[in-house]
C-alpha cells in the first residue's frame, strides 16, 4: 500500500522521473528537450532543495512515484532561487538569446527568470506548490492526500498554483479539491487557481 512520506535527498531521481514524465499537459515530455533533467530542474528540484520540509512523496515500496513540492512564501522563494539555485546549477542552462528562441530555449529562459513567479493579484495567496503523480497512481485519491498534507503543513494563509490551461484533467483535479480560478492580469497558457488555508 503506498504512503506519504517526507522527501528525501535519495528521492531526487525519481522525482525528476515524475516531473518529465507528466510535464507536457499531464503527459509525457521525455525526449522533447537536449536533456530530461531540464523539467526536475525547473519544477521539482528547486523545491526539494530549497524548500525539503514542504516536499512530500507518495511511496510505493520504497519507489517514489508521486510527488507535492512548494514554497510558503513565493517572493522569499523567487529570491532563493535566484540566489542560491541558479548558482548551484552553475553554466548548465546558458541564458538563453531574448527573442528568436526555440522552445527549449523558452523553458530555459524560465529558469533565469524567477521573478515571473511573482503574479500581481495573488499577494492573500503568497504559497504555491507542484503536483505530480505517476499516471497509474492517478484517479485513486492519492493526489487529494498529497494536497491535503501540504496544506496541513505549509504556513500559509493562501496557496496557489498555476497549470496549463491545456491540461484540462488536472483542472477537474482542482476543482474537485475547492480550487477557485484567480483572475490575474495576462495570465499567458496558464491558469492560476487558488485555496485560502
Amino acid at each position: 500500500m503506498p504512503e506519504i512520506r517526507q522527501y528525501r535527498p535519495a528521492d531526487r531521481t525519481a522525482l525528476y522521473d515524475i516531473c518529465v514524465r507528466t510535464a507536457d499537459a499531464g503527459g509525457d515530455a521525455r525526449g522533447q528537450y537536449s536533456t530530461d533533467e531540464l523539467m526536475g530542474d525547473l519544477f521539482a528540484g528547486p523545491y526539494a532543495y530549497l524548500e525539503p520540509h514542504l516536499a512530500f512523496v507518495l511511496d510505493d515500496g520504497g519507489e517514489a512515484v508521486g510527488y507535492v513540492v512548494g514554497t510558503a512564501e513565493t517572493a522569499a522563494f523567487a529570491r532563493r532561487y535566484r540566489e542560491e539555485w541558479i548558482p548551484l546549477l552553475g553554466d548548465r542552462y546558458p541564458v538563453p538569446p531574448a527573442s528568436g528562441r526555440t522552445p527549449e530555449q523558452d523553458m530555459v529562459a524560465l529558469h533565469h527568470n524567477p521573478e515571473r513567479m511573482l503574479v500581481p493579484g495573488l499577494e492573500v495567496y503568497p504559497a504555491h506548490l507542484h503536483i505530480d503523480l505517476l499516471p497509474p497512481y492517478q484517479g485513486h485519491g492519492w493526489g487529494r492526500r498529497l494536497i491535503e498534507r501540504f496544506l496541513a503543513t505549509v504556513d500559509a494563509p493562501g496557496v496557489h498554483v498555476g497549470m496549463v490551461t491545456a491540461n484540462v484533467k488536472a483542472r477537474g483535479f482542482y476543482d474537485r479539491l475547492g480550487f477557485t480560478v484567480l483572475p490575474v492580469p495576462d495570465p499567458g497558457p496558464l491558469t492560476y487557481l487558488g485555496i485560502r488555508v
